[in-house]
């Protein structure tokens, strides 16, 4: 058996185990601020349904007139006539289906859908979270002549949910947060399916022609050498306009578009090429040399995380705030609220949201967990799922959006409206009913104490007897100097209690305090896959200071792997998500600093120096012993 580690750094046992001495996790701060961004989208976007509602109710005559305006664009003999309110919802809402497609494309390419075993709990309930609601809207609306809109019911509001989660949510959300997500992209190509194939008017397949070919154009795009961003805009913008001369909704084509953008993880030798270009303009500054960093910068970066970046803002406080503004328009007087609670549509919008998809998503994901088919992910108990699954009944935007495609009749419109808004907020008191009761049931203490995943040799890295009597699981940095000093205390208990310890390391990588302790973390996962992990660790642990991407291929080559697997490795999706469960599991856990030791499965808090260690192991045994 390899040995555990060769560098001993002599840890200094007066030193507790404080802020002192661990670097903590800046990239919570990061999260929140995500989490901050999220939730001022959600905001903005409640804040524009609220403006509409008062509008309508003050003066629905200039709001219904102000939103009929019409606009001409165009030359010659070629012109387009919009309403407002069709700018709104046939031309900037594609930009946000957009957004919703190239999200699509990167989690099935490099996100959590790459893997089925991952994937599975999440489609499962969005499949049941589609079929369910859609089912009751039906049998509810049945003889009211507009059961056909059973559409309004299927889709989630991934916006509002996001931001209602940063809101109301657990103190921890990541483990929910990423389930929420993946369950949002299979939600919205489900409802994008369903736009395209049941609400499909006058259809003329002879423009669908010209679009597939601007499509074709959109993929061989990516070969161009430069300038493709005037390409991409053009090509837009003629497969929109085939989109909507062919009868489809022309904000699909912003969906057709977004899953032909190439999408991949950074390349190591990219990024180092762009390093040497930074160095370059840095020894010799001038403007030529600024351009060649810069864009090997940005091409380093894929076309759809960048687009990505670039339309998130806009999509989160332009278009969805534009859209709620020129939907979000419900009439509530006494008589049309006693209307809308005697309507059909109202009651089938209320039941299939807020009933519909807790049963479907909630009721899917027990089934799954009962019969142990894949896998929720430590920190993501049941009832967690309960309150997400309550979220995901706020149907807002594409709700709204398919009112307008599937119900003609005004007034049914606004009974459906009417029962949005209601299954909106139904939704999220219910939601956070859910989570205030969670946390008191699972007080986060108590789950930041002991270990969440139990050791499983299959997965991790341990070194050591699955039936030694003593476990050390930490959860550290390849960077960190003071996990360096942890794995020289944990050699010298090795030394000392023998094959009685089994040692288990995880990654918390401090992405903030050490931009590459993430690549690092993935790069061991890589060597990992070639039987060389604890040789790996050794490698980085003796030159902390060195871990650029050239860095890590010049230990690989040392260590003999093989280059061109390592390499494959290191974009993997599969390697991303290794290291991406190990710091969701340390953030379900509250680890906000490392090194970060479980001894016995309960945290271990106090010096880590190798007789503390020991006496801690000890004590984990005693009957009745607190360690």
């Amino acid at each position: 058996m390899t040995q555990l580690t060769i560098i001993r750094t002599s840890p200094d046992p007066e030193r507790p185990q404080d802020h002192s001495h661990q670097h903590r996790h800046r990239s919570v701060a990061d999260k929140i601020r995500a989490m901050g961004q999220a939730r001022v989208g959600a905001m903005l976007l409640l804040a524009a349904t609220v403006i509409a509602i008062v509008w309508a109710n003050v003066s629905h005559e200039t709001y219904e007139s102000f939103w009929d305006t019409h606009l001409m664009f165009g030359f010659a003999d070629l012109q387009l006539d919009f309403t407002l309110h069709a700018l709104v919802n046939d031309a900037l809402m594609a930009i946000f289906f957009f957004t919703v497609g190239l999200e699509v494309r990167r989690e099935f390419a490099i996100g959590e859908l790459t893997s089925w075993s991952r994937a599975v709990v999440p489609v499962v309930a969005a499949v049941a979270g589609l079929a369910v609601p859609a089912v009751l809207f039906f049998l509810i609306a049945m003889g009211s002549g507009n059961e056909h809109a059973w559409g309004v019911v299927i889709s989630t509001d991934t916006a509002f949910v996001v931001g209602a989660l940063a809101l109301v949510g657990p103190r921890i959300p990541g483990r929910l947060r990423v389930f929420l997500l993946a369950l949002a992209v299979v939600d919205d190509i489900g409802a994008l399916s369903i736009i395209a194939l049941i609400y499909t008017e006058d259809f003329n397949p002879f423009p669908l022609v010209v679009a597939a070919i601007g499509l074709v154009g959109v993929y061989f795009t990516r070969y161009l050498r430069g300038g493709r961003g005037p390409v991409y805009g053009t090509l837009a913008i003629i497969v929109w306009l085939s989109f909507l001369a062919s009868g489809v909704h022309p904000t699909l084509a912003g969906v057709a578009i977004a899953l032909l953008v190439p999408v991949y993880r950074p390349n190591r030798r990219d990024v180092e090429h762009a390093l040497d270009l930074a160095r370059t303009f840095r020894q010799s500054p001038n403007t030529e040399y600024a351009r060649a960093a810069a864009n090997s910068l940005r091409e380093s970066i894929s076309i759809n995380e960048r687009l990505q970046t670039a339309y998130a803002p806009y999509v989160a406080y332009v278009v969805l705030p534009l859209f709620a503004l020129a939907n979000a328009g419900v009439q509530l007087s006494p008589d049309i609220l006693i209307t809308a609670i005697q309507s059909p549509i109202t009651w089938g919008v209320v039941v299939g949201l807020v009933v519909g998809k807790f049963i479907g998503v909630f009721g899917a994901t027990a089934v799954m967990k009962v019969f142990r088919l894949g896998e929720l992910g430590a920190g993501l108990t049941l009832d967690r799922v309960a309150g997400g699954a309550a979220l995901c009944g706020i149907g807002f935007t594409i709700s709204l959006f398919i009112i307008d495609i599937a119900i003609d009749d005004s007034s049914a419109q606004n009974e459906a409206r009417v029962g949005v808004l209601a299954a909106s907020v139904l939704a999220f008191l219910i939601a956070t009913l859910i989570f205030r009761v969670s946390d008191r049931v699972h007080p986060s203490q108590e789950a930041a104490r002991t270990l969440a995943r139990p050791v499983d040799s299959k997965r991790d890295h341990v070194y050591g007897s699955d039936d030694a009597p003593f476990t050390i699981v930490e959860y550290g940095d390849f960077q960190c100097q003071f996990c360096l000093k942890a794995s020289g205390s944990i050699q010298q208990v090795r030394e000392e209690v023998g094959d009685r310890l089994r040692y288990v390391w995880r990654h918390a990588p401090l992405v903030s305090f050490h931009p590459n302790a993430l690549a690092a973390a993935e790069a061991s996962e890589a060597a990992a896959r070639q039987g060389k992990f604890f040789e790996f660790e050794r490698a980085l642990f003796s030159d902390q200071e060195n871990q650029l991407p050239s860095d890590i291929l010049r230990r690989a080559r040392e260590l003999g792997l093989d280059m061109e697997k390592f390499e494959a490795d290191l974009t993997s999706p599969e390697i991303a998500a290794r290291v991406r469960d190990d710091m969701l599991d340390a953030e379900a856990m509250e680890i906000t600093a490392v090194p970060t030791l479980f001894i016995n499965g309960v945290r271990h808090v106090g010096p880590y120096d190798a007789r503390s260690l020991i006496e801690a192991l000890e004590a984990s045994v005693r009957p009745g012993a607190v360690v």
